[in-house]
């Protein structure tokens, strides 16, 4: 544990959330939830120093991930900036065993499974389709379209009771990430009820960060998102998604709840978009800059130092070695990423069946011959 002085434990407020660091940089030392259960963590000076590195780390690839598509080295990218903690704090909480669904932001979660951060830019350069093994890493590739991954990640969790991969410690979990705009669609709610119904081994984990592209949280519901589980049959908890201590603890305790038999749980982790949906998204015409400004307080990384320097378990020369070493990693990212080579159109058939296909040998042949016909033609 850290030293110095903190919170004492406190019980959640009716409408609230769970939180362990506030704004200020403050440690609650406990939060009990209605149900009895109690949120705490119990890290070490140099796994709290370890979270720190993360957060910045994932933070400086974004930016210069940002900065990229700028400058016409990526066709898109979907900016994390802002919801660090809730990312970091949940990828940090998997258990090597525990298998993740992403969206296409879960950069953050990506990077703490152990892919190399490259991985993503191919897929966005449009060089590639990702590239990482699923099964390696324990990680899904990207998902595109909206919600759909909910779906895969209830059918491999179903999959995951069937083979008797639960109750207990050393069994597996599923987590499903996706953002408030995803509970909308319809195969979110499909994929709740068979979780619920088949108490599926899978953790809910929704990313709120206030807006759905351009739609406000008010036109997606008109409660609280973690109180639409009760209506499914399992928990629903929301989380200071700012807050990477809480956001570890609350993911744990679900991801435990369900490698043991207890099924499923929806974590609604508050936090914000500060950036833009993806580079094409222009956000100055759907909010307003003092909305922006007021959760500028709540930074996940501000607060995380704040209690660092607090508790005298960093100084500055440990902030500055961490910010040098994060940006030499994203200028060697960023190498990596110019250096990419261009595929050749051909290898657009390549590995779309394990063993072929006489359909498949046919579209190659005839577009092969068609690209063929522009040699030499002045075209």
């Amino acid at each position: 544990m850290a030293k110095g002085e903190s919170v004492a434990g406190t019980d959640i407020p009716a409408g609230g959330f769970v939180q362990l660091l506030t704004p200020d940089g403050d440690r609650v030392e406990s939060v009990t939830t209605a149900d009895g259960t109690t949120y705490t963590v119990d890290f070490t000076d140099d796994e709290y120093r370890g979270l720190y590195r993360d957060l910045v780390t994932v933070r400086r690839l974004d930016t210069e991930a940002v900065a990229l598509q700028r400058q016409g080295e990526l066709g898109i990218w979907a900016s994390l900036l802002g919801q660090e903690a809730a990312q970091v704090g949940s990828g940090r909480a998997l258990r090597p065993q525990d298998m993740a669904f992403p969206t296409y932001r879960e950069h953050g979660v990506l990077y703490c499974r152990g892919i190399d951060p490259i991985m993503p830019f191919g897929l966005f350069r449009g060089v590639d389709q990702g590239g990482w093994d699923p099964n390696e890493f324990r990680f899904n590739e990207y998902t595109i379209v909206i919600g759909s991954q909910t779906l895969h990640a209830t059918g491999y969790a179903m999959g995951v009771t069937m083979d008797g991969r639960t109750g207990s410690l050393d069994g597996e979990a599923v987590i499903a990430y996706f953002g408030d705009g995803a509970t909308s669609q319809g195969e979110v709610n499909e994929a709740f009820v068979w979780s619920g119904v088949f108490n599926a081994p899978i953790v809910f984990f929704c990313q709120n960060n206030q807006y759905a592209i351009s739609e406000p949280l008010e036109r997606q519901t008109r409660v609280p998102l973690y109180r639409r589980a009760g209506g499914y049959g399992f928990p629903g908890i929301r989380v200071d998604g700012n807050d990477v201590l809480a956001s570890y603890a609350v993911t744990r305790q679900a991801l435990d709840n369900a490698r043991t038999g207890q099924g499923p749980t929806l974590i609604e982790a508050y936090t914000y978009r500060m950036g833009a949906h993806t580079s094409s998204d222009d956000p100055t015409r759907y909010r307003i800059a003092s909305e922006v400004e007021s959760w500028k307080v709540k930074d996940p990384i501000s607060r995380l130092k704040a209690f660092l320097s607090k508790q005298k378990i960093a100084k500055k020369d440990f902030f500055a070695e961490v910010d040098d070493q994060a940006t030499t990693l994203a200028l060697d990212l960023r190498e990596r990423v110019l250096a990419m080579p261009d595929p050749q159109p051909v290898t657009l058939f390549d590995n779309v069946y394990p063993n072929g296909s006489p359909e498949l040998d046919a579209q190659r042949a005839a577009f092969t011959e068609y690209q063929a016909s522009f040699e030499g033609s002045g075209h």
